[in-house]
């Protein structure tokens, strides 16, 4: 009997990996655990474009003007801001969720480039704090390996609220990557799954935070900068309640941001992208005369120096990148390809750093896989990647006339389509029209 050929067309509702995920629900009866972030197309970036420099405006020379970048973070109470080269940092990635040769390549691809790293979930490690000239020091509702001293042995403090990938979520480490060290800093039995709290024991809103980072001060002697950590959901509430709590610095996370393990539905259906998540904060301390005087990191999704450029154009202080550090270290690079099989995958499409058998060696506490990746080597390559950044982020900046990449503006942005000009709140290319203005 023929087949008919209209009947093979794909279902839209029902495609090929939706009904894969059934099928695996219905044998199994668990939800999927995965690492990395987001799969589905969303708004990002590259739905915006620059108008760039021509009559109106003068372009300036490449090899004979300046772009500076450099940026100063938590002026606003600590009395040992951050100053940074570049206005590029690496978020918080544990030890636990990455190995230690991984943290290591951070810290000095970090240190080489005049910006921080951050500490990540289950405390600093000697190898992380040695290799980084800068480093932030993340206080989360686990509390895993927080101690007053390593606080005052950081250079600054981010208390995370929340993590684009998983907003209203806790952290996890399956039991598979708790080694006897990692067991050891955090104070859990070897081998058995870790599961965060949601939200931090001690304190259940704006007024409590604000008791959380005086005693977070008193402990550093006020020399600290203090961050705040929120998942991109409700910006422009969540930033001003963590201005009134007294942050410095907000953090702000996307959900294109990655994680090293959590279930696939908080990483696809929870939270913002950050193109409006942006727009919103900035908006919310304009409102607060803030803008400026409390620094907005934003981070999830950055992969390039355009994105760097419309990040701080759209109003941000500076980025911080996770997945992408993580790429420039090799992950998802096309060797070991019989071990990408091994796990049921192939290199480009790999998001196993939840099993702690990740193939080149970044998410894993393996030795022998941890070995594949070399600190020094790593390191190397993830500052070849952050110079690349900054070089096409101040290429960018001159092209629209700028002498400091700070200097970038809205104005010198427009949306290539009707939901990012509306999300971004720029005109449509070929317009004054911002959708929702008028």
């Amino acid at each position: 009997m023929s087949v008919d050929r209209r009947t093979l067309r794909p279902s839209a509702t029902f495609p090929d990996h939706v009904l894969a995920e059934i099928h695996r629900a219905a044998d199994r009866g668990v939800y999927e655990i995965r690492g990395f972030g987001a799969k589905r197309h969303l708004p990002t970036f590259d739905d915006l474009l620059f108008l760039g420099a021509s009559m109106s405006r003068y372009p300036l020379e490449g090899y004979r003007e300046r772009c500076d970048t450099d940026v100063v973070l938590g002026d606003r109470f600590a009395s040992k801001p951050i100053e940074l080269a570049i206005p590029i940092t690496v978020a918080g990635m544990s030890f636990g969720a990455l190995g230690a040769n991984a943290k290591e390549a951070i810290g000095r691809a970090c240190t080489a480039m005049g910006t921080s790293s951050t500490t990540g979930d289950g405390g600093m490690t000697e190898e992380e704090r040695r290799s980084s000239k800068t480093l932030v020091y993340q206080v989360l509702p686990s509390r895993y390996g927080m101690n007053p001293d390593d606080l005052r042995r950081a250079d600054a403090i981010e208390v995370v609220v929340g993590q684009g990938a998983k907003p209203g979520g806790g952290g996890m480490l399956l039991g598979q990557k708790i080694t006897e060290r990692v067991a050891g800093m955090r104070d859990l039995p070897v081998g058995i799954d870790q599961r965060s709290a949601c939200r931090h024991p001690d304190w259940t809103g704006p007024d409590d935070l604000a008791i959380k980072i005086q005693e977070l001060r008193e402990i550093t002697d006020w020399e600290k900068p203090v961050y705040i950590k929120i998942g991109a959901s409700r910006p422009q509430f969540d930033v001003p309640l963590a201005v009134k709590a007294g942050a410095d610095v907000v953090v702000l996370d996307g959900m294109q941001g990655g994680t090293a393990a959590t279930q696939d539905v908080f990483i696809e259906h929870v939270g913002i992208p950050i193109l409006p998540a942006v727009r919103q904060a900035v908006e919310a301390l304009q409102e607060l005369d803030m803008h400026r005087r409390v620094q907005l990191v934003v981070s999830g999704g950055i992969r390039t120096g355009a994105d760097v450029a419309k990040a701080l154009a759209m109003g941000a202080d500076a980025v911080s990148i996770g997945s992408a550090a993580m790429v420039a270290l090799g992950c998802n690079r096309p060797i070991h390809i019989e071990d990408y099989r091994a796990i049921g995958t192939e290199p480009g499409a790999c998001h196993h750093c939840h099993t702690g058998r990740c193939p080149v060696g970044v998410t894993t506490q393996d030795p022998e896989l941890e070995a594949r990746l070399d600190p020094e080597q790593g390191a190397r390559r993830l500052r070849n990647y952050l110079t690349v950044m900054v070089l096409e982020l101040q290429t960018v900046a001159r092209a629209n006339g700028k002498s400091h990449v700070l200097n970038l503006e809205p104005e010198d942005l427009v949306a290539l389509t009707v939901e990012a000009a509306a999300m971004a709140g720029v005109p449509l290319a070929g317009t004054d029209w911002i959708p929702g203005r008028g």
